[in-house]
C-alpha cells in the first residue's frame, strides 16, 4: 500500500510521522510513570527530579499527546542534569542562566527545543509550584522597571484594562520615561508641564493621525497615575492637549450578506478547528461582541434554560446578551463534538496542547484565516462587530436597541451607524431646487 503523500516532504514525512508516534505510545505509555523521578523511560535525576512525575502530570493535563510530553521530559532531564554538573539548584534557574543552558543545546547542534519558547511548558510549571522564582524577581530593579511594573500592576487591579489596552498604556509611559532627559532623576516631582508638552507634542508631529491620540490618551492615563500614586505633586494630565477625532467622519466598514455567507462556510464543519472557528465567527456575526469578550467566556456564562450569555465586557462589567438559536447550535457542535474534554473552563480553547484558553488576538486571527479561506481582504475581529450592527439596522432594529446589543455606554458611539441607514436618511434630505425658466 502506497503511503499518501504531504505537500512538503512527501510519504515520507507522513511515515516518519507514524514511525514517531508509535516509538511515543512505545516509550511513554498512557498513565506510566516510575518512582524517583523516572518518567517512561526517561531518568531524570538532578535537582529537579522531585518535581519530574509532577510535571509529566500537568503536561497530560493540559493535553500533551505521549510523544509531545515525552519530548518534554526529556528536556527537563536534560536541563536537570546540566543544572547538577553546575551545582545550581532549582532556585537559580534565572533566565541568565537559562540562556546558558540553551546556548550550550545550540553548541551541542541540537535542533529542537533551543529557544526560551521550547522551555515554557517547564519553566511555566515550576514557577507556578514556586521552585523556580519569577523572572521579574531576578531582572536589575531599575527604577524605571519598577515604575512601569507598578502601573501595569495599578491598570490591571484598579482600572481592569484588557490586556492589549494596558500593553498599549505601558508602551507610552516607557517611551516618556526612557527619554534622556528623564535619566538620572532621583524622582519625577520636579516634573514640569512644559516637559510633558514637548514630549507630547515632538511624539504627535512625527506620528500619522491615526495613532496620534493613542499616545494623547497613554499619556493622560500615566499622569494620572503618577498624580494618584503621589509620585507628581500637580494633575498634569491637564497638560496634554485634545487630539481632533472626527468620529463619524466616515460610513463604518461592513460586509453584505453574500460575504458573510463566504466567511461563515470557510470553515470546515469536518474538522476540530472548524467548529471552534465557526461557533467563534457566528457569535462575532450575530451578536457585535468583541474579541476579548469572545476570548474570555466561560462555560458557566452560557444560560442554556434561559438562553443567555454573561458577557465580561470593558471595565470589568458583566451583561447579559440573549442566545440566538443559531449562535447556540454552533456553540453546542463545538462542545460536544471538538471541544478538548482536559481543556480549562473556558469555552473557546486551543486546539493542540496545551488546552488553554485563546487570547483576543488569536481570536482575530482566525478572523483573518477565514477572511483569506473566503476569498476576501483580511481584517480584525473588530470589523465584525459592525457588520452585526449594521445588519441588525437593515433589519429594523432603532439605533438605541442597536446600542443596547453592542453595550454601548454613550449615544453618540451607535450615531454612526444613522450613516449607513439610507431610507432613513433620505426622508430628511431636502428636494432638489428646480431651476426657473
Amino acid at each position: 500500500m502506497v503511503a499518501p503523500r504531504c505537500a512538503a516532504g512527501g510519504s515520507r514525512l507522513f511515515g516518519v510521522g507514524i514511525i514517531r508516534r508509535r516509538v511515543g505510545e512505545l516509550l511513554f505509555p498512557e498513565g506510566s510513570s516510575g518512582e524517583g523521578g523516572t518518567i517512561v523511560g526517561w531518568q531524570v535525576s538532578g535537582p529537579l527530579a522531585p518535581y519530574a512525575e509532577g510535571f509529566h502530570l500537568e503536561l497530560r493535563r493540559l493535553g500533551y499527546t505521549p510523544v509531545s510530553a515525552g519530548f518534554q521530559m526529556q528536556l527537563m532531564s536534560h536541563a536537570s542534569r546540566w543544572a547538577a554538573e553546575q551545582g545550581l539548584q532549582p532556585g537559580d534557574l534565572v533566565p541568565e542562566v537559562i540562556d546558558r543552558f540553551l546556548a550550550l543545546r545550540r553548541a551541542q547542534g541540537r535542533k529542537e527545543w533551543i529557544s526560551p519558547i521550547g522551555m515554557k511548558p517547564l519553566l511555566g510549571y515550576l514557577r507556578g509550584i514556586g521552585v523556580v522564582p519569577e523572572p521579574e524577581r531576578e531582572l536589575t530593579a531599575t527604577n524605571l522597571e519598577r515604575l512601569t511594573e507598578s502601573y501595569r500592576v495599578y491598570l490591571t487591579n484598579e482600572r481592569g484594562l484588557t490586556p492589549e489596552t494596558i500593553t498599549a498604556y505601558v508602551t507610552v509611559a516607557h517611551l516618556f520615561l526612557s527619554q534622556p532627559t528623564m535619566a538620572g532623576r532621583a524622582s519625577l516631582a520636579d516634573l514640569s508641564g512644559g516637559e510633558v508638552l514637548a514630549f507630547v507634542t515632538r511624539e504627535l508631529r512625527s506620528r500619522p493621525p491615526g495613532s496620534a491620540p493613542a499616545i494623547a490618551t497613554g499619556m493622560r492615563a500615566l499622569l494620572r497615575y503618577l498624580f494618584l500614586d503621589g509620585k507628581i505633586g500637580q494633575p498634569l494630565a491637564l497638560v496634554v492637549p485634545k487630539v481632533a477625532r472626527w468620529r463619524l467622519r466616515a460610513l463604518p466598514p461592513s460586509l453584505d450578506p453574500g460575504q458573510v455567507n463566504l466567511l461563515l462556510r470557510s470553515c470546515d464543519q469536518a474538522a476540530p478547528v472548524g467548529l471552534r472557528d465557526s461557533a467563534i465567527l457566528t457569535m462575532l456575526v450575530r451578536l457585535g461582541v468583541r474579541a476579548g469578550e469572545v476570548a474570555a467566556l466561560r462555560l458557566d456564562d452560557i444560560d442554556w434554560r434561559r438562553g443567555e450569555l454573561t458577557i465580561h465586557g470593558k471595565g470589568r462589567r458583566q451583561e447579559q446578551l440573549p442566545l440566538p438559536t443559531d449562535v447556540g447550535e454552533a456553540l453546542v457542535a463545538w462542545l460536544r463534538r471538538a471541544r478538548p474534554s482536559d481543556a480549562d473552563v473556558h469555552v473557546f480553547t486551543r486546539i493542540r496542547a496545551p488546552h488553554v484558553q485563546l487570547t483576543s488576538s488569536g481570536v482575530s486571527h482566525i478572523v483573518e484565516a477565514a477572511c483569506r479561506r473566503a476569498g476576501l481582504e483580511p481584517f480584525h475581529a473588530h470589523r465584525l462587530r459592525h457588520v452585526a450592527a449594521t445588519e441588525m439596522l437593515r433589519s429594523g432594529a432603532s439605533l438605541i436597541e442597536i446600542g443596547q446589543v453592542l453595550r454601548h455606554s454613550r449615544s453618540l458611539t451607535t450615531a454612526i451607524y444613522a450613516k449607513v441607514d439610507h431610507a432613513s436618511l433620505s426622508t430628511l434630505a431636502l428636494p432638489w431646487p428646480e431651476v426657473l425658466p
